[in-house]
């Protein structure tokens, strides 16, 4: 005499794969990198192992993740004067602040008059937190 047994369920649907754009990879690897964060913690955050994201940090490394990078940051010429004007001669832009980030446009800049008398001229597209800290170091005088 044969025990019939219940029925067995296949089950051949695993989870779908996601599929990450290099802009995605390059925002979760710059995510990681960020002072006083946790790769980890990152990772968890956006639902991947922390393998996949040290694979693309390397890939980012070796030039194999072909993601937009961000232009590097750099200096950007800034005047300081006595209050009365004069000219301020024209220095060369750095390599790494190209037109594409200050256009050639001379409206395109910002002059800030400090309460001292000193006027700061900067580019419309200078970082925010790095005209801070060039305040901050000018109201220390």
């Amino acid at each position: 005499m044969s025990v019939r047994e219940g029925p067995v369920e296949v089950i051949t649907r695993g989870e779908r794969r996601r599929i990450w754009t290099p802009e995605q990879k390059r925002n979760i690897v710059m995510e990681s990198l960020q002072p006083g964060g946790s790769p980890i913690a990152v990772a968890r955050r956006h639902g991947i192992g922390s393998g996949l994201l040290y694979t693309w940090r390397r890939q980012m490394v070796e030039g194999q993740l072909k993601a937009r990078l961000a232009v590097p940051p750099s200096f950007v010429p800034v005047a300081a004067l006595p209050d009365g004007g004069g000219t301020v001669p024209e220095a060369p832009m750095p390599q790494a602040a190209s037109s594409a980030v200050f256009p050639d446009d001379t409206a395109a800049r910002i002059e800030i008059m400090l309460p001292d008398g000193v006027t700061v001229r900067v580019g419309a597209a200078v970082d925010q937190a790095a005209l801070r800290r060039v305040l901050a170091a000018l109201g220390r005088r």
